[in-house]
């Protein structure tokens, strides 16, 4: 079915590319919080589907395959953000109302993290390559530049609280810019780190694996001249781990084995910056065996199972904590969710095909979720803590 574009509607696409524009560069600096556009379009008016999209993104991005497909995401605010794929990048700033297409080009996003609206940072690969680089953009998103970072192995995770200032994670050890990502200072971490985070230029967690025995989840209050053991948790097996921290919280997830598109892990949090910890759950399954500090108390499993997998992690002030996760063998996603530092967990189910999934959630109640979908990969926002998601982007399998 074609669809007839009247005079008005054209105006209303012309104004609401000059808004993003505008918002873009309106964010120099500090991260602004933008006056609420999403009051300004009724809902009758706000685009669905894939917003016109499609064809504009895989021509620009060089997708060969039929479909196009989402990464991850990244909120300033409740209502601006963007959402990155393999080879595209795009906006909103009505909440999701309405897209724009940002970039289009070779890079395939992994990881977004813009700490303002101007200046953002990226993990990012190439098609046909498996190494992923460290890159930059100082207009938004529009354009990118390859940072170099001799000496330095890739980073897994980056985490940067202002436009110069941030943390780059490996998977043995920790790295710290104070210049925007030109130059990078390695942080000392224990003896076979397997994750770390830093709050502060001092204060950081490590999660250190010790054969036979388990993990151990290590402290520092000196910038990593000295660390102390906060936690021991045992295991037969160790395959890794991913640590979050915002303010007093702490989370991190151990993982134990993998197999059958199975994966064991357990989820510990801490309130209190590492002085005590709670084992929020521990999902052990039939095809991977125990998870982490797995025991009979029967203290539950994460979310999107059977076989789920975790995605990323959001904190929100002192208590709120989100987890995303995927299945492949079940193809679902969904998030699980506590309002009280980890003493109570609810896991909710999406209404969606996927096989994994991301979250941005700036405010305690107001988050976003991309799904990475073999036949319908979409952006979702919820407004009530996850209970209940909207679609607000979503591209369809051309096969479908």
């Amino acid at each position: 079915m074609r669809i007839k574009t009247t005079k008005n509607t054209k105006t209303w696409k012309r104004a609401s590319v000059i808004t993003l524009v505008l918002t873009l560069l309106w964010g120099m600096g500090q991260a602004h919080t933008l006056p609420d556009a999403s009051a300004a379009p009724s809902t009758a008016t706000c685009g669905t589907g894939d917003h016109g999209l499609t064809s504009e993104l895989k021509k620009g991005s060089g997708v060969e395959e039929p479909q196009l497909q989402f990464t991850d995401i990244n909120f300033l605010n409740q209502n601006t953000g963007r959402a990155a794929g393999r080879g595209f990048l795009i906006g909103t700033s009505n909440a999701g109302c309405t897209w724009q297409p940002i970039y289009t080009g070779q890079w395939q996003f992994e990881q977004l993290n813009f700490p303002n609206n101007v200046t953002g940072y990226a993990l990012a690969g190439m098609k046909g390559s498996s190494l992923t680089y460290l890159i930059r953009t100082d207009d938004g998103g529009s354009h990118w530049k390859r940072l170099s970072t001799p000496g330095v192995p890739p980073f897994k995770r980056i985490d940067f609280g202002d436009k110069n200032t941030g943390y780059g994670y490996t998977y043995n050890g920790a790295y710290r810019t104070a210049d925007g990502g030109m130059t990078w200072s390695k942080i000392t971490t224990p003896a076979n780190t397997r994750a770390a985070t830093f709050i502060t230029d001092k204060l950081g967690y490590a999660v250190v694996v010790v054969p036979g025995t388990g993990y151990k989840i290590e402290k520092t209050s000196n910038g990593g001249k000295s660390w102390n053991t906060a936690l021991q948790v045992k295991s037969g097996t160790w395959n890794g781990a991913d640590l979050y921290a915002n303010g007093s919280q702490v989370w991190v997830i151990l993982y134990g084995g993998a197999g059958m598109s199975q994966q064991s892990y357990s989820l510990y949090a801490s309130g209190d910056q590492g002085e005590s910890w709670r084992q929020v759950f521990a999902q052990s399954t039939a095809g991977a065996g125990p998870a982490p500090g797995a025991n009979q108390d029967g203290k539950g499993t994460g979310p999107a199972n059977p076989g789920g997998h975790p995605g990323n992690i959001a904190l929100i002030g002192k208590k709120t904590a989100y987890l995303s996760a995927g299945s492949p063998a079940a193809d679902k996603v969904g998030i699980g969710r506590s309002f009280d530092g980890g003493s109570t967990w609810k896991n909710i189910d999406l209404k969606a095909q996927g096989y994994s999934s991301r979250i941005s959630f700036p405010t305690t109640k107001i988050g976003w979720l991309v799904v990475t979908s073999t036949n319908a990969p979409a952006v979702y926002a919820t407004t009530d803590g996850g209970i209940t998601w909207s679609a607000k982007i979503l591209f369809r399998s051309e096969q479908n």
